[in-house]
């Protein structure tokens, strides 16, 4: 509303997290849009106006996470203790590597490698937990400068210690209920539950005479399954898992459905919430 008094703007390109010793160099603007080319680091832009009289205070902006795209790097990663070693494929040795690790923006470190290498030591990794790593590439090696040169190299993401999701999938639902079938459906497992990469989910049901059918085993990426061969006028209890690398995490709870001795019958409905002990 008073862009008629804007003489120009300040722009500061902060880079998550920063250790270099300096703080970024100011951009000064007349219009109001920049270009910039960044990496997939966290970035914060701190953008203010300024007149005769003054500088406004500063608006802050957070970048979004860009989206995976291709990567000229592969990132492995390997477990070592507290600690994680890192290599890549293909090689490639810029003047300078800059990595970044951690479980998201507000905890992720920074690491500036200048020396000529092909694997490189992380640490601060704690068991459970899903972190971030990010390896960037510039043939700047001024730290000041890698916000406008470093380019990302790779990124993957790493547990030190995979353990069993906490809980099992939420929002189970029971759809399109026949004399013979049935569709369940179901709400992934949230990222902070898994303990580990999810590698599926498994569905076990019993009929009311307890007669447990085999479990049927799911990849991570379906959240529903169409349940066949099932008998008429029969009630039916149905309970869904999650699984990583290291084991098969709790149950739903026994979620019961009875199907019609003719035609269908309502969709049945159960939300579990998970509250924190």
């Amino acid at each position: 509303s008073q862009s008629e008094n804007v003489l120009g703007y300040f722009v500061n390109l902060e880079r998550i997290p920063n250790s270099c010793s300096h703080p970024p160099n100011q951009i000064s603007l007349k219009d109001r849009k920049i270009l910039v080319n960044l990496s997939m680091a966290y970035y914060r832009v701190n953008i203010s106006a300024y007149n005769d009289a003054g500088e406004s205070p500063q608006a802050i902006y957070i970048v979004p996470e860009f989206s995976v795209t291709d990567l000229p790097g592969q990132i492995h990663v390997k477990s070592q203790g507290a600690n994680a070693v890192v290599t890549w494929t293909p090689e490639y040795n810029p003047k300078c590597f800059v990595v970044d690790w951690g479980t998201g923006k507000e905890d992720m470190h920074m690491k500036i490698i200048t020396t000529a290498t092909k694997h490189f030591t992380l640490d601060n990794f704690q068991p459970y937990k899903l972190y971030k790593i990010m390896v960037h590439a510039s043939d700047v090696c001024h730290c000041e400068s890698f916000v406008r040169h470093e380019k990302t190299f790779g990124l993957t993401h790493f547990y030190s210690v995979e353990g069993v999701p906490r809980t099992g999938p939420t929002n189970v639902t029971i759809l399109n209920i026949t004399k013979y079938s049935a569709l369940v459906k179901w709400t992934e497992i949230a990222v902070e539950d898994r303990l580990g990469f999810l590698q599926g989910y498994r569905i076990s049901y019993t009929d009311s005479s307890r007669k447990k059918s085999p479990t049927v085993t799911l990849n991570s990426s379906i959240t529903s399954y169409h349940l066949t061969g099932l008998k008429e006028k029969t009630t039916y209890r149905v309970r869904i898992s999650g699984f990583t690398n290291a084991g098969e995490g709790p149950m739903t709870y026994s979620l019961p459905f009875s199907t019609p001795k003719y035609g269908t019958v309502e969709p049945l409905y159960i939300c579990i919430m998970q509250h924190e002990p």
